[in-house]
């Protein structure tokens, strides 16, 4: 149970979810989800198929969703940004660059 605690959690964080958020979803109280949460309730299948439905999945897919598939996902997108800031980067120390050339040519033609 502690496995799909997780996964619920993962799903609710991916979505940018409050507890407060998905527990209105569920119509319950916001302990109530946090226990669902965190374990601490078993949940019944009617109320998985719930938890299921607010995330757009099948229960089937809610029992089955594999963290590492998601984490692999999120590396991937992770290396992809880590290209990008780099390339901003090299950007910003060539307009660097630029304006300390002109700053030069300025000092040059006020001299």
């Amino acid at each position: 149970m502690k496995e799909l605690s997780k996964k619920i959690r993962l799903l609710r964080h991916q979505k940018s979810w409050s507890q407060e958020d998905v527990a209105k979803r569920l119509k319950i109280s916001i302990p109530a989800f946090s226990k669902i949460e965190t374990g601490i309730t078993d949940v019944n299948v009617s109320r998985l198929e719930e938890i299921a439905q607010i995330f757009d999945m099948s229960l089937v897919q809610l029992l089955t969703f594999n963290d590492s598939e998601e984490q692999e996902k999120h590396d991937s997108d992770l290396e992809d940004l880590t290209v990008k800031l780099h390339e901003r980067e090299i950007e910003l120390l060539e307009m660097q660059k630029k304006i300390i050339e002109l700053y030069e040519e300025l000092r040059k033609v006020k001299a």
